[in-house]
């Protein structure tokens, strides 16, 4: 049966085309692979190999896989019409990409690391879109898996050989970690997958599906398994989307409906994973739609730095940034309007990009990008913002040091604030109506006023234009309006309160073990030397425990819980014990802080503190104990003239030198802090130094070595091939010669025996040792002396001699002495043939 292609891309040929890719340990799995393709599949097959560049073996690959598949296995050549039911051979040091339904050819001029399987399959995913289909085999390294991730990102399908049964699984095990791979078999199951959900694929477009609308009740039964085991709520995507991608994942099992679906994932976390990482869109490159990009550098960035004279550092979040190009974009287009204004040195940018998907967040840190990235970015942004690596680009540290990226999700996530700019581009459009206004309000919200605002082209503020304001017409550019949105349409996101004490409670266990054991003494020991107020602290400053009405000189800090000193301290007394803790832990005395000033709900009052670092009991060995003593003040009246009384005179000088030793202690902190960072920076940078060059050293020795070791091993796979087939040959011949029972025996230039059958031992007295020996050393059974001249005659003239000889036994025999001419028409020798015709010449006689 022909399958038609179930959503044609920019190449409309007609039928699927099948592109795999493969390297060292490929042979085995292309055999097993092509003899389960049906002959009449309607497919197209593409063979990619990924070899050195420098090979110069000639592929021997088209000759073996003809004998494992009836289809017309050819070499791929430039023009060649692209037909189905075919299998094209990619040939060394090329490579190939569809063209008007055609095969063509080039030869990639790069000096780096060549990822032939990877081109290949960008080019399929450019060229068919959602009909491209891409396949890798056994090898070493991980070409092939950037080549899937355009695949997948354009709607194809993406298939690996199970890592377990390929001779080498480098190649499937990078390609199974991309994230893209949606079925993953054996070889020789991969066929009947393929062609399945091909079929299913097709199916579904002849007849729309409503799989979800007729079946409300298992659609909500995912998105609860999704949210509960993969703590994403998918309730709000567009209900298309989620059908469209669910779909893909029972085409892939062969299954007939949702609700089995439904029951295969409550019983498969695995799959739950899978189908998380489908939903999970992410389509992304450099300068995605240049006007926008355009408009921002030369219009809406120069107007935000006009707004500030003096300069400021900018922020600015990347909301879904998938593998960072867009923040990347981002920083380079504000590079570059800086640059044209030389304001470098008065703004500086920090971006936050975030993303649901922690592999595409490991992927945007690495700031790595394959050659395709050519096809976006001109040739003067790459010499500026990129360094080419083993023919990949990495971006510059100038650009990755803008950028802070962080897993977070926007719907359930607290979002960034106090924003210049905020760019949510082509992540609304997966999100219902609903969604879409409430991440609007929150993204105005977190916006700075007269902020800017960047959207996909094919997303809009709908009825929120009160808030925003068009930069430029028809461009998704859009400033923030100084207009108050309602409060009770802004809805914050936040952590559920469970997993807020889930997160803290580790953080804080050893000082909750520590109040539990230790209450009954704190209490024993205050009541034995202290009658006030008293708080434990650790050495970091965090209460431990709290002892006595502490209302007059603690207060809850607002904002996010922070139960530190130095945080709930009130005015005056938390100057005051700036430092003082880790005095107090050197000191093995106590320290008296006198007359300290604290503002209170009521006015002012002071306090005298006594800060004891504590030895015993054993327990509260570390702690520190803080005591505070209120101050009896005389309410004495200031005497005439402005003239401070002594009393006052003194507590002013009090006031003074505890301010001095706070500031003196805070430069310490401060002074050690720099010190140790300046110190510590450096050793880093030097390691970090000696790290990237041996990295550099072993990345090349490494991209060598496993260019030379595959070629090897796919020659070596050839080579092996056909020396199995040669074998199969010569034990046919040998056979054929054999029942012919015709004596033949074979000898080289100068009449040394080459090779013989086993009859012509009848005749002469010959054993396998004597390969090598000439012929007439040989005795014989013949009536034939002239047999070595005739022979030498017949190398001479090239001309063939018949006689007939008679054997010492009475038998008679009909001699053949013929050139041996080897393939290339070369004379190398003769072949003598003896049949014997006894019974013909007994016949003769007789008539």
């Amino acid at each position: 049966m022909q399958i038609a292609l179930p959503q044609p891309g920019r190449e409309l040929i007609g039928f699927p085309v099948v592109g795999i890719g493969c390297s060292a340990g490929g042979l085995e799995a292309l055999k097993n692979f092509f003899t389960c393709v049906p002959d009449k599949s309607g497919l197209a097959f593409i063979v990619v190999q990924h070899l050195a560049p420098t090979s110069t073996h000639i592929s021997i690959l088209a000759d073996i896989l003809q004998n494992h598949t009836r289809m017309d296995v050819l070499e791929a050549a430039e023009g060649l019409q692209l037909l189905p039911n075919h299998v094209y051979i990619a040939p060394p040091r090329q490579n190939v990409f569809l063209k008007d339904g055609r095969l063509r050819l080039s030869v990639e001029e790069s000096a780096g690391l060549r990822l032939p399987i990877d081109l290949f399959f960008q080019k399929l995913a450019q060229g068919l879109r959602e009909s491209a289909v891409g396949i890798v085999l056994s090898g070493m390294g991980s070409d092939g898996a950037q080549g899937l991730q355009s695949i997948r990102e354009a709607g194809g399908l993406c298939l690996a050989q199970e890592p377990a049964t390929a001779g080498f699984d480098s190649m499937p095990l990078a390609a199974i970690a991309s994230g893209c791979v949606q079925i993953i078999a054996p070889p020789e199951r991969l066929p009947a997958l393929l062609i399945h959900y091909l079929k299913y694929a097709m199916k579904k477009t002849e007849s729309p599906s409503v799989i979800v609308l007729d079946s409300q009740e298992y659609y909500r039964k995912i998105i609860a398994l999704l949210l509960e085991h993969c703590h994403a709520d998918f309730s709000h995507y567009k209900i298309n989307t989620l059908t469209r991608r669910i779909e893909r994942r029972i085409a892939v099992h062969k299954m007939d409906n949702i609700a089995e679906y439904a029951s295969y994932l409550g019983a498969n976390p695995q799959e739950l994973v899978l189908l998380h990482k489908e939903l999970l869109i992410g389509v992304t490159n450099f300068f995605r739609d240049p006007e926008i990009w355009q408009c921002l550098r030369d219009d809406a960035f120069p107007t935000l730095f006009s707004r500030y004279p003096n300069g400021r550092k900018l922020r600015a979040w990347v909301v879904g940034c998938s593998s960072g190009e867009e923040a990347y974009s981002l920083v380079i287009s504000y590079k570059e309007a800086s640059r044209a204004l030389n304001l470098d040195d008065k703004f500086s940018l920090q971006v936050y990009a975030t993303d649901l998907d922690p592999e595409a967040i490991l992927r945007a840190r690495k700031g790595i990008f394959s050659n395709k990235i050519k096809s976006d970015i001109s040739p003067d942004y790459l010499a500026r913002y990129f360094v080419e690596e083993g023919g990949e680009h990495r971006i510059k540290k100038e650009i990755r040091d803008c950028i802070v990226f962080a897993t977070q999700n926007v719907i359930s996530d607290p979002p960034f604030t106090k924003l210049d700019l905020l760019s949510c581009r082509n992540l609304l459009i997966y999100f219902d109506a609903k969604l879409q206004k409430r991440l609007l309000l929150l993204f105005h919200y977190a916006l700075n006023q007269n902020g800017i605002l960047m959207l996909g082209n094919a997303e809009s503020i709908g009825q929120l234009s009160q808030l925003f304001f068009p930069i430029k017409n028809k461009i998704r550019l859009l400033g923030r309006l100084n207009q108050a949105s309602a409060s009770s349409e802004l809805i914050f996101p936040s952590k559920s309160l469970e997993k807020n004490n889930m997160s803290v409670t580790p953080a804080f266990s050893k000082e909750a073990a520590l109040t539990e054991s230790i209450g009954p003494q704190i209490d024993s020991l205050i009541q034995q030397n202290y009658a006030p107020a008293a708080v434990l602290v650790n050495a970091e400053g965090d209460i431990i425990y709290i002892s006595g009405r502490t209302g007059s000189y603690l207060e809850p800090a607002a904002g996010k819980v922070n139960i530190n000193i130095h945080a709930m301290a009130r005015p005056g007394l938390r100057e005051a014990l700036t430092g003082a803790v880790k005095r107090a832990l050197q000191n093995p005395l106590p320290i008296q802080i006198k007359g300290v000033p604290i503002e209170d709900g009521n006015g002012h009052k002071v306090v005298n503190v006594t800060i004891h670092a504590l030895q015993a009991p054993e327990a509260l060995r570390g702690q520190v104990l803080i005591v505070f003593h209120d101050v009896v003040q005389n309410k004495s009246p200031r005497r005439k003239g402005g003239v401070v009384s002594r009393d006052e005179h003194q507590q002013l000088e009090r006031d003074l030198q505890q301010a001095r030793e706070s500031l003196q202690a805070m430069h310490e902190e401060m002074r050690c802090s720099m010190e140790e960072l300046k110190s510590a920076n450096e050793e880093l940078q030097s390691m970090n130094e000696e790290l990237q060059s041996t990295n550099e050293e072993l990345t090349t020795s490494k991209e060598e070595m496993q260019s030379m070791n595959e070629e090897l091993q796919t020659v070596n796979a050839e080579l092996q091939s056909k020396m199995d087939d040669l074998s199969e040959a010569r034990n046919d011949l040998m056979n054929l010669l054999n029942s012919t029972e015709i004596a033949t025996i074979f000898l080289d230039g100068g009449l040394k025996v080459r090779r013989f059958t086993s009859h012509v031992t009848t005749l002469f007295k010959l054993i396998q040792s004597d390969i090598g020996r000439p012929l007439s050393d040989i005795a014989n059974n013949l009536d034939y002396p002239e047999l070595s001249q005739d022979a030498y005659g017949v190398i001479r003239t090239l001309v063939f001699k018949d006689k007939l000889i008679r054997a010492t036994d009475d038998q008679w025999y009909r001699a053949r002495i013929m050139p041996y001419r080897t393939q290339e028409n070369v004379i190398d020798g003769i072949v003598i043939t003896f049949t014997n015709i006894s019974e013909i010449r007994a016949l003769e006689k007789n008539f």
